[in-house]
């Protein structure tokens, strides 16, 4: 009896999946929407030739910015999809639940790609983060939208994933860490989980990990000094190694301010790798030093990770984070993502948030996608 064709099957591609263990060349199939193969020599109604280039189940990128138009932080979701290989965009609190309808109805629905979404506890997310205006949204407490924030989020689980909180300096101020504490209490009602911001102290890095719960995310977990996951001596602080063994995600969310080779080096040394690899993508980091995923990627090579390693933190750990084993994965009868990427021997100048350039002989770059069983050009930024 012969096999009936899948759909679409990407053939002689250096396939590069860790949830199934694969790293090998091989093709990948799609039939309505779903994985369907994976092995040599498929047929499809649809073969679409990918030899010299790697090909990945869908990038995830845990930390995004998508509410285009509905924030001053915005970027377009498809646009970026295409531009970055990225399947799944994580919008992590861009919209609150005063706004959240609007980011659903204007963007969510519409786009191609796909947007989870991690909503904010402050009534209207993150409403004030321009190159003029930027006023914390987390420094008056009279945001602070609990009752709210459950009752959009139980209305919404299709898309809400989990609840967002920023703390810090600058996101917080006056109010310090009580912003967490009531986005853990609406995470506790909702049966979510969080990821919290930190960004300069107070509070310090060590109070906000300790508060988290297993399956919660810490971002900006490279970021540099003040308020370091290290001691100055390079030794891990306590509360960090404490954090990892209960379950919390480490995020890089690179951004416009939280990614340091100081930090990003010494942790990697020691042995202390993030759990996800993210660029927190918005309006005033993708002309730099953020740009996108890939080149977030990038810099974790040129730190001396391999390419599976850097898979799994854009793939299966991502997943995780937001309850979703149909994502990231090649099994069969999983969402029908994949992400079609090329390393290219092309030298390039790394920068992080503090200046510091690291030259790299190779960049990670954008061939195509498949997102839903359906194939999308990559389109290069202008």
């Amino acid at each position: 009896m012969t096999t009936p064709p899948h759909d679409l099957v990407l053939t002689g591609g250096h396939v590069i999946d860790p949830s199934t263990g694969n790293d090998r060349i091989t093709d990948v199939g799609f039939t309505d929407g779903k994985v369907s193969g994976l092995g040599d020599g498929l047929t499809g109604t649809t073969r679409r030739d990918v030899a010299g280039h790697i090909v990945t189940p869908g990038l995830i990128d845990l930390h995004t910015h998508v509410y285009w138009g509905g924030t001053s932080l915005g970027v377009d979701a498809d646009d970026y999809a295409r531009q970055s290989a990225v399947t799944t965009s994580v919008d992590t609190g861009s919209a609150g639940p005063g706004n959240f309808a609007g980011f659903r109805k204007h963007v969510i629905e519409p786009a191609t790609s796909r947007v989870l979404v991690y909503l904010h506890v402050s009534f209207a997310g993150i409403y004030a983060f321009s190159k003029s205006i930027m006023v914390g949204e987390s420094h008056d407490f009279r945001l602070m939208a609990a009752r709210e924030a459950a009752e959009v989020a139980q209305a919404n689980p299709d898309m809400i994933i989990g609840i967002k909180v920023r703390v810090g300096r600058h996101a917080s101020g006056p109010t310090g860490i009580m912003p967490l504490d009531v986005a853990l209490d609406v995470a506790d009602v909702t049966g979510l989980p969080i990821m919290v911001h930190i960004d300069e102290p107070p509070p310090t890095y060590e109070a906000v990990v300790d508060r988290l719960r297993p399956g919660d995310v810490l971002t900006h977990c490279f970021r540099p000094f003040p308020n370091t996951p290290m001691y100055g001596d390079g030794r891990i602080k306590e509360a960090v190694l404490a954090a990892r063994k209960r379950g919390v995600f480490f995020d890089v969310g690179h951004g416009m301010g939280s990614f340091s080779w100081q930090t990003a080096r010494t942790m990697v040394d020691a042995g202390f790798l993030p759990d996800t690899i993210s660029s927190d993508v918005h309006a005033l980091c993708i002309d730099g030093p953020a740009h996108d995923l890939l080149r977030t990627m990038t810099k974790f090579h040129a730190l001396g990770l391999s390419l599976p390693q850097i898979v799994s933190a854009t793939t299966t750990a991502p997943a995780a984070a937001v309850r979703r084993p149909d994502l990231g994965t090649f099994a069969d009868g999983s969402t029908g993502d994949a992400s079609v990427i090329a390393l290219e021997d092309n030298p390039i100048a790394l920068e992080d948030v503090t200046g510091v350039l690291v030259e790299h002989p190779q960049r990670l770059t954008a061939r195509g996608l498949v997102i839903g069983g359906h194939w999308h050009d990559a389109v290069a930024r202008g």
